[in-house]
């Protein structure tokens, strides 16, 4: 099987350095035309690394523009979709990539600094995929990758801020998936490892020669190709891959007179047995077990 993205318009935010540039080339290289994304030096404006990215694209007989919109301005991002419909007057696939640290312990942590980090990972991701939701819906086709973290997937310390918003997006991810299935979007997250500017004074050489973003972008791509899934959370680091899942123990059912915490405390090993936990496909599933254990509880009474 071979994937292209021939004739395919693709947005790719924070793609001026890191990860982004390389989903950027690595979209161009088969295909794709690329708006390439990147807040640079300005708020809105110009961006050099933006610019240089579709430079670079342009050299190697691909299409791409520069945009230095920032992701969490409504206006700005507008802006961007609207010269990308001018331009080749389609959107199908959408990379949130773009973001910040601003890492510190929580209790010295100043709210400015968690409001800014959850503003441009979660908010900004939010902006640009309803800024070309309409548009995909309206074409019945759309591929939008977020991008989470294993900081907000499983917690890193001093990172409170980037978690939060890191988690974020994948309960926005699972939302927008049932959303935008009966108009072919599929939404996915990717959880990249890998040495960026934001990363390189936190790992060691061994680490920034084996955890090039290069070995993350084939994994996006494939979550944005033709054949994609929908509300999956791709880990991806090192050229290694794997599936991220939330999922639930099959639990217990007590018995009214047994609500109680001590109750919960005495059954602590069976709820929390993982044998047989399963990865619920809605928050419907989850009521319905609930329900359903219930009911089964009152029978059997």
């Amino acid at each position: 099987m071979s994937i292209g993205f021939d004739n395919q318009v693709a947005i790719v935010t924070g793609a001026g350095n890191g990860l982004g540039r390389c989903h950027a080339l690595a979209l161009a290289e088969r295909g794709a035309k690329v708006v390439v994304n990147d807040l640079g030096d300005s708020d809105g404006g110009q961006s050099a690394a933006a610019q240089a990215v579709v430079d670079e694209i342009v050299a190697s007989g691909g299409e791409a523009i520069a945009h230095g919109a920032n992701v969490a301005k409504e206006d700005q991002v507008e802006d961007m979709v609207a010269q990308t419909m001018e331009r080749w007057g389609r959107v199908d696939i959408l990379i949130n990539n773009a973001g910040i640290l601003r890492d510190k312990t929580f209790s010295k942590m100043i709210m400015d600094d968690l409001r800014l980090v959850v503003d441009v990972h979660l908010v900004g991701s939010a902006i640009c995929s309803k800024a070309v939701w309409e548009i995909m819906r309206k074409q019945n086709y759309g591929r939008i990758v977020m991008t989470t973290s294993s900081s907000g997937l499983f917690g890193n310390f001093g990172q409170s801020n980037y978690g939060a918003a890191k988690a974020g997006v994948v309960g926005l991810m699972n939302v927008l998936h049932h959303e935008g299935q009966k108009y072919n979007i599929r939404v996915n997250a990717v959880a990249p490892t890998a040495a960026t500017q934001m990363t390189e004074k936190l790992l060691p050489e061994l680490a920034l020669e084996l955890l090039q973003p290069e070995r993350v972008s084939p994994g996006v791509l494939y979550l944005v190709s033709d054949d994609a899934p929908s509300k999956v959370i791709l880990g991806a680091g090192a050229g290694a891959f794997a599936c991220i899942r939330i999922v639930e123990t099959p639990g217990i059912h007590l018995k009214d007179e047994d609500l109680t915490p001590e109750s919960i405390a005495e059954n602590w090993e069976k709820i929390s047995n993982p044998e047989g936990q399963v990865a619920l496909k809605s928050a419907a599933d989850q009521t319905s077990k609930y329900f359903n254990a219930a009911v089964k509880a009152l029978g059997a009474n």
